[in-house]
């Protein structure tokens, strides 16, 4: 019997099956992946629906792809060529069979994956590239606003009618070029099609999750927040506080850096400062000398206090308004006491106190003043033996 009228009606029927079939296997698998973005920004009282239609939906997916497979293995014994249908099953399931050795299934696999580059360079990359451009034009523009900001900050918050701390003028100044760098940087972000709502919500609840772990960073913020509305002391004041003497040299809303006299640079978390004795030496513009000087019981008392009070008033550091304060203070022990007690400008306190004690010591010695050191008079009685 001739079959070849059979065989050719046979092959129609095989390459209208393949084409169909083809087809259909392409918008399921559009189909998935068209299901599988909306549950990832759909909320949770849709997810349900959308997961059971992408079972069904795969579930025909792999009935259409053995149908596929069936007839592609009756067109090769029809010598049918099924190298794209070979392709697109590689491409749909990703498993790696013999027929991906042929040289022309991987020709057709190269071609269509350079012609859908070529595709997706012509239509979607200018697309891109676009959004990049305005992205970068952003973040540059961001970067200048923000030098203005800082620029105009500055200049307001440093002027002598707002009477802000160096410390108050800083944060100002650096929370908001922060602020300024996030608005540009979420429009930049929006600028290339990012949805800032579901990261806006994970910042939300990372920061609680963050708060939690980082209690005790956060009550060192709230206590440099106090310390800049209460103003204790400013950068360069000489302070004793958190237990370390020092220069304050920095501070940020979380520690304070402190030189000591020895050049150590010490940090302080800002808690242990606001929760301790903060003594600001600096912090006025004049500062009293406390100084106290002994002489002798047998020295000339009237002498003393004359020579006491030249040597404060000739020094040209000493202020005479406060006028100093020369008194007899206590009658102690081993000396009579005197407090010398002059004003000065905070700049130069150690300056007189060095001076002064110094010029004491070499007057009373060419005078002939003594300075007592505690000392004790042992008296001996000698007891006489009796006669026997």
């Amino acid at each position: 019997m001739d079959e070849s009228i059979g065989e050719k009606q046979f092959r129609v029927v095989i390459l209208q099956r393949l084409r169909l079939t083809s087809a259909t296997v392409e918008y399921l698998n559009q189909q998935i992946g068209v299901i599988g973005k909306q549950l990832s920004v759909s909320p949770e009282s849709e997810k349900s629906g959308l997961q059971l239609s992408q079972l069904v939906i795969k579930q025909r997916m792999s009935i259409a792809i053995k149908s596929l497979s069936t007839l592609i293995s009756v067109a090769d014994q029809l010598a049918i060529d099924t190298s794209d249908y070979k392709r697109l099953m590689f491409e749909i399931t990703g498993s790696i069979t013999q027929d991906l050795l042929d040289g022309k299934v991987v020709l057709t696999i190269l071609s269509h994956w350079s012609n859908s580059t070529l595709e997706w360079l012509g239509t979607t990359a200018p697309h891109y590239l676009f959004q990049l451009l305005i992205f970068a034009l952003l973040i540059l523009s961001t970067r200048v606003v923000v030098k203005l900001v800082r620029q105009v900050i500055k200049k307001t918050v440093s002027s002598k009618n707002l009477n802000l701390s160096q410390l108050m003028q800083n944060f100002f100044i650096g929370i908001s070029g922060n602020i300024v760098w996030i608005i540009g940087i979420m429009i930049a972000l929006a600028q290339l099609g990012l949805n800032l709502a579901p990261v806006l919500t994970g910042f939300g609840i990372a920061g609680v999750i963050i708060g939690f772990a980082l209690q005790d960073t956060l009550s060192n913020f709230a206590a440099g927040m106090m310390l800049l509305i209460y103003r204790p002391f400013d950068v360069g004041d000489f302070v004793f506080a958190g237990s370390v003497d020092g220069k304050v040299s920095h501070m940020s809303l979380v520690n304070t850096t402190i030189k000591t006299f020895d050049n150590q640079i010490i940090i302080i978390p800002n808690g242990k400062i606001w929760g301790d004795v903060i003594k600001n030496v600096t912090h006025e513009r004049l500062r009293r000398v406390d100084m106290v000087f002994g002489i002798g019981y047998a020295d000339d008392l009237l002498k003393a206090e004359k020579i006491l009070t030249e040597i404060v008033t000739a020094h040209p550091a000493t202020l005479k308004n406060p006028e100093p304060n020369i008194r007899v203070h206590t009658l102690n022990t081993s000396s009579v006491d005197f407090i010398v007690r002059p004003w000065v400008k905070t700049d130069d306190y150690w300056d007189v106190y060095w001076d002064i004690t110094k010029e004491v010591k070499l007057t009373f010695d060419r005078e002939g003043i003594s300075i007592p050191f505690p000392q004790q008079d042992v008296h001996l009685h000698m007891v006489e033996k009796s006669e026997s």
